[in-house]
């Protein structure tokens, strides 16, 4: 039994969603919690609720559906391309709004032609919001791109550790803005401990060894859960990244590009220009952007409300590529992107392509009642 009143528009929107050629799935509202900390990124584990089985299983309220559909599409062993649908309620600590809520949407899996898969996500999810809404409620499009904000971090030639640290803050403006500061100016390293006198000397053997003798001295080694050889290498990392500096130069570039706000159909031409004038080779990552572009523009015919935000992300660690939300009246209604590593990590056999939305269905009753649409959707 559901444990909110469903919108009034519910019955309308399963229609609508199962017309899109897509599969009705019911996700258990308890889940495992260790895919969500693993893989949902800081922002939404700092808000699930968790609790633990009898066993000591760690275990969630369903935080969200992305995760929990691939992993029954793999337990189900199920063919590749398919579509789920589903609707029901999540579960987390929200900073304006209840912490329990309804989403619906669809997640498309093993479309191996990105551009249109892509595509049909930002179609879909306007679709469905504009045949639940007045047609004046405005709606815009926001789309980012993970993939090139990755070639440029490449183009520019940061070091591993930095390059992991941005993209993970891909989509957070200020931790970005602050990461991108810390690396223009330096983080200075200090002590003088031998473990220190090591890891300057990038001795990653004689570190292995010091840190194993530390752990046997102390008995923390019968209990620890990481090796010698990850701390070592935990330690290097850290020196690395406060070793690197990022030149008045590249720092300018990447300024330059997180400030890129233009109309979708402009974007092509202006991150072009950008590549040009930053003597960047960005030519596999816009060669798909581009295509990505001409696709949604086929599909959607009009995309004058639609935007490219070079800085645009959104705040879940599994995306890849595309990143889009679909906003109205100062509320995002909608979100998604596309998620290609997610299968594979979580256990697919081979990798399986994927990208899908999300419908935060409380943020549209509450447009639909500024609008005074009442009942079901037409």
């Amino acid at each position: 039994m559901p444990l909110l009143n469903l919108p009034d528009f519910t019955d309308a929107l399963l229609k609508d969603l199962a017309g899109r050629r897509t599969e009705l799935v019911t996700i258990p509202v308890i889940q495992p919690a260790a895919p969500f900390l693993d893989m949902a990124g800081e922002d939404l584990r700092r808000r699930i609720f968790t609790t633990e089985s009898e066993t000591g299983e760690a275990l969630c309220l369903r935080p969200e559906f992305t995760i929990p559909v691939c992993m029954g599409h793999i337990e189900g062993n199920a063919g590749t391309p398919k579509r789920y649908a589903y609707l029901g309620e999540v579960f987390r600590q929200r900073r304006e709004g209840p912490n329990e809520f309804y989403q619906a949407g669809i997640e498309d899996l093993g479309d191996h032609d990105v551009a249109a898969a892509d595509a049909r996500a930002v179609s879909d999810a306007l679709e469905v919001l504009r045949a639940l809404l007045a047609k004046d409620s405005g709606l815009a499009v926001t789309i980012g791109d993970q993939t090139v904000f990755e070639a440029v971090l490449a183009a520019l030639g940061l070091p591993e550790g930095w390059k992991r640290r941005l993209v993970r803050a891909f989509g957070d403006r200020a931790a970005l803005d602050a990461m991108l500061s810390s690396l223009s100016r330096g983080e200075a390293g200090n002590g003088s401990s031998e473990a220190s006198r090591l890891v300057e000397a990038n001795d990653r053997a004689g570190l292995v060894a010091h840190i194993a003798d530390l752990m046997d001295a102390t008995g923390y080694s019968s209990n620890a859960s990481r090796t010698p050889e990850e701390i070592a290498d935990r330690l290097l990392e850290k020196h690395e990244l406060s070793e690197a500096r990022l030149e008045a130069h590249a720092f300018s570039v990447l300024t330059e590009f997180l400030a890129l706000d233009v109309e979708l159909a402009q974007a092509p031409a202006a991150l072009a220009s950008f590549a040009d004038a930053a003597g960047l080779d960005l030519r596999a990552a816009l060669s798909r952007f581009d295509h990505r572009v001409a696709a949604i523009r086929n599909r959607s015919g009009d995309v004058s409300a639609m935007r490219y935000r070079a800085a645009f992300g959104r705040p879940l660690d599994y995306y890849t590529g595309l990143v889009f939300e679909i906003g109205a009246a100062g509320q995002v209604l909608a979100g998604g992107g596309r998620y290609d590593r997610m299968l594979t990590l979580l256990g697919a056999a081979k990798p399986i392509p994927a990208v899908g939305f999300s419908l935060w269905l409380d943020r549209i009753t509450a447009v639909r009642q500024a609008d005074g649409k009442a009942g079901g959707a037409a």
